[in-house]
């Protein structure tokens, strides 16, 4: 991986394909369209065939400074003719450091352009050979991510110069000494949460009607008559028909009203509340197979010295 101090990373595959996937699972991950960058040579020219040539004017010079990284392997135009490399196809920030705006004209090689986006002059000038040698350069100013950015491009199948050692068989290899370090790597699983509507709950009240019975204490009034025994003696008064003795008897009627009282009240709200759903998928993973001829020992172990 290359970083620099203003965090540009430089990635070299080995065809259009590969880095076309990395450029769009950098476009997934966040990176924007000015902080990516593609350079490639066009197909069917070397480089020397027209060397101190410029690139046309008008359309395609507006094309190569301002065209989308998407629009790099579907435009089909020249997007530079830059001296000594040949013919260019570019899109991104470096297009417009290497094309002038004013006419079409050069404005520096790829190694000026990458200069100028922080990379050492060393490094540039690897990177300009491996586009001779037909191959795609994807640039990124991570800003901070370049770790990220470089697992992105790594993942695709991109180098840098520091790991150039494996790129021939695909696989990052770095010799140090007597020694070779195979990196192997393995796919994991990446999970998105997307918020979407389960359902709905709708509330609303609804009226029953039941017989309800009251026990209500009443009062009335009873006439009690008795009958006592005389004492027999002579009475002055008449005898007379007819005679009678009106008494007024109460009692209490009931009367049913209703009112409307308030019995309970119901609240409602929402809260979040977790839970765990198990997610599965196949993923691959690269392991080392280890073959021997002849009569050689093999002792294989961790960087503590154990044997496994």
């Amino acid at each position: 991986m290359t970083t620099t101090k203003n965090s540009t990373v430089v990635g070299v595959f080995q065809d259009e394909k590969r880095a076309e996937d990395a450029v769009r699972a950098l476009r997934q991950a966040g990176f924007r369209e000015d902080q990516i960058s593609v350079v490639g040579r066009r197909d069917g020219q070397t480089a020397g065939e027209t060397e101190g040539s410029y690139v046309g004017t008008g359309a395609a010079t507006g094309a190569a400074a301002g065209a989308g990284i998407a629009a790099l392997w579907s435009l089909g135009a020249t997007f530079g003719v830059l001296p000594v490399i040949g013919p260019i196809l570019a899109a991104g920030p470096i297009a417009v450091a290497l094309i002038s705006a004013a006419g079409g004209a050069v404005a520096g090689g790829v190694v000026g352009a990458l200069v100028g986006m922080g990379i050492p002059e060393e490094e540039a000038k690897y990177y300009e050979g491996e586009l001779h040698a037909g191959r795609v350069l994807v640039t990124v100013r991570a800003d901070g991510r370049y770790d990220e950015a470089w697992s992105i491009l790594e993942r695709y199948g991109a180098y840098s110069r520091q790991t150039a050692a494996g790129a021939a068989c695909g696989t990052a290899t770095t010799k140090m000494g007597d020694q070779h370090k195979v990196q192997l790597h393995e796919e994991q699983l990446r999970v998105q949460k997307t918020p979407t509507q389960a359902g709905e709950v709708r509330v609303h009240k609804e009226v029953h009607t039941q017989q309800q019975n009251i026990q209500v204490p009443v009062e009335r009034e009873e006439v009690v008559i008795e009958r006592r025994p005389a004492s027999g003696r002579a009475s002055t008064s008449d005898i007379r028909a007819g005679e009678e003795v009106r008494i007024p008897v109460r009692e209490e009627k009931v009367k049913v009203s209703k009112d409307n009282v308030v019995k309970e009240e119901v609240v409602f709200g929402k809260r979040k509340v977790t839970d765990t759903e198990q997610v599965q998928g196949e993923v691959r993973k690269e392991d080392v197979k280890v073959e021997k001829e002849g009569d050689v020992k093999v002792r294989e172990g961790n960087r503590t010295g154990n044997k496994r």
